[in-house]
């Protein structure tokens, strides 16, 4: 499941070296982490919602498939770096 949201997400974004899934399995449940580039956020969100949802639908089909859930949680990025940046202008 994770290799196939890293094949669909890493197509679609402009910075495909950012893309990074985490997967967590319980008994018939697995939960998918996307984090993606800041600035490839709008194009995995898409207008209204479609392609996020689009990619929930491929992986819906997938887990019907083999006889589980899953559910997949678009998650912003670490801004760790972005901050040190900001505060060392500031100093």
């Amino acid at each position: 499941m994770k290799d196939l949201l890293n094949f669909i997400v890493t197509n679609l974004v402009t910075k495909p070296e950012a893309v990074s899934v985490e997967e967590q399995k319980d008994n018939e449940n697995i939960n998918l982490n996307l984090t993606v580039d800041p600035t490839d956020m709008g194009l995995i969100i898409g207008k209204n919602g479609q392609t996020i949802r689009a990619i929930r639908k491929l992986l819906t089909v997938r887990a019907m498939a083999e006889n589980i859930r899953v559910n997949l949680q678009l998650t912003e990025p670490q801004e760790d770096k972005r901050n040190e940046d900001t505060s060392e202008e500031s100093s």
